[in-house]
């Protein structure tokens, strides 16, 4: 798959797919609000309605590997000079809200902090009922709430040298998913001395919850229901694109405040290098990555791992392109495929890249993961093996799921290149060629000329 002249849905499209089919298990993205009673937990701790038969066991996420213990801090962000674009929220409630974890380097008394989960219990028992695998894993068969990350909530900051600040990456997940499911990439470049900020996209992940247990669920069923009927696809995965780069630039303002008017604990304050900032996301996330680069200068560098970068449902489609597709970037980005896609097979990555070679000259590297798939690029690589042992699933659908390459390998990868990207562009770092030339170390990645 992933030729040139295969008519393929893309990434976009798989994550419609699965919204829609979540629709009918959410109520269309019903909204609990500050006056409707939050779930409720059940005897065991669970939500109502997750289901008590699941496998109760917690999953493991690998360690990093960097220097660093990590550190997390949950923020919640409101935009009061942006109305809710989705139209979601109630008196009280009807501006842009976020929620966005910061992690970062930690101090060695680290441990003594817990560990934060990847997702709330509330957050988990949506993504259970609204996520990509629910055709291989039925809803109430895996207990998502209690994967722990390797971050450790309210912990000091590491120690540095006097004014000495920290570059900052922000990750945008892929549509559907909540920021949690890029946590073993987030904690490793946070273990490697960046402050790392990870957002979701309020009523377009499977739930979002604020402060006080408020849950805002994801309106996305009901919103794709309404454009297919109307035609207006291409329209709303513009507004999706659109939604997720304006939450992007918020999060970058609010990063930027000083003194008081800082939204990080005090222990963060002045550590973010806002002159070093570069994004990084999954699917949607990837392309939310390169269009914030496009449109906002404060982004130094852009990596995309498999995100389609244009308004289409399918990989050879040129049609609908986005701005950043048009008019290409000036500054360094990354692309990271699946087997089988590139810039020679993706209709909107070959604009990105023929634009930005040939106007702006510039860098570019195209770098596919052999034997992978969608989801290599997210924390299902790890998780979806585990899944398998305990539910039963044979091997063709674990590949169907996470390709044929070996977890370990994706994940070690995965970590070397894009930490060598970042450092190589928000530290000036040298990474030994591992960016320039095929690796004996890395013989799964393939450069794509």
């Amino acid at each position: 798959m992933g030729t040139g002249v295969e008519r393929r849905v893309t990434r976009w499209g798989a994550a419609v797919g699965v919204l829609v089919m979540g629709g009918a298990l959410v109520a269309g993205g019903a909204i609990a609000t500050a006056g409707t009673a939050p779930e409720k937990p059940s005897a065991t701790g669970r939500p109502a309605g997750t289901g008590e038969s699941r496998a109760s066991a917690a999953m493991t996420l690998p360690a990093p590997t960097g220097r660093y213990q990590v550190g997390t801090a949950a923020l919640h962000l409101i935009d009061r000079q942006r109305r809710d674009p989705w139209g979601g929220g109630t008196p009280g409630h009807r501006y842009r809200e976020l929620m966005v974890s910061v992690r970062y380097p930690a101090g060695a008394t680290a441990g003594r902090y817990p560990r934060a989960a990847q997702m709330t219990p509330r957050e988990a028992a949506a993504f259970d009922r609204m996520n990509s695998f629910s055709e291989q894993v039925p809803p109430g068969k895996v207990a998502w709430q209690a994967t722990r990350t390797a971050a450790h909530t309210g912990a000091p900051v590491a120690a540095r040298r006097p004014g000495q600040r920290l570059p900052v990456v922000l990750y945008s997940p892929g549509a559907g998913d909540p920021r949690g499911f890029g946590s073993t990439l987030c904690d490793e470049l946070a273990s490697r001395g960046y402050v790392v900020v990870t957002l979701d996209h309020t009523y377009e992940a499977p739930a979002v919850e604020f402060p006080g247990g408020r849950v805002a669920r994801s309106v996305m069923p009901a919103e794709i229901t309404k454009a297919q009927k109307a035609g207006r696809m291409t329209e709303l995965l513009r507004k999706v694109s659109a939604v997720r780069v304006a939450d992007t630039r918020f999060v970058l303002d609010e990063l930027g405040r000083r003194g008081d008017a800082s939204p990080l604990p005090r222990g963060l304050r002045g550590v973010p290098d806002m002159g070093a900032v570069g994004m990084f996301g999954q699917s949607a996330g990837g392309f939310t990555a390169a269009q914030t680069m496009h449109d906002d200068r404060r982004i130094r560098a852009a990596a995309n791992l498999d995100g389609v970068m244009g308004y289409t449902q399918r990989d050879d489609d040129p049609s609908n392109p986005s701005t950043v597709g048009r008019d290409g970037v000036d500054r360094p980005l990354l692309l990271m495929g699946m087997d089988g896609d590139t810039h020679h097979t993706v209709a909107s990555w070959g604009a990105v890249w023929e634009h930005s070679k040939g106007r702006h000259g510039a860098w570019l590297r195209d770098l596919t993961l052999r034997g992978s798939r969608h989801a290599t690029y997210t924390d299902a690589e790890t998780l979806i093996p585990q899944v398998a042992r305990r539910v039963g699933l044979p091997p063709a659908e674990v590949a169907k799921m996470i390709g044929s390459v070996r977890p370990a390998r994706a994940v070690a990868a995965q970590r070397a290149y894009v930490s060598a990207f970042f450092d190589r562009w928000l530290r000036g770092r040298e990474d030994g060629g591992l960016l320039d030339r095929p690796s004996a170390h890395y013989p799964e990645v393939r450069f794509v000329p």
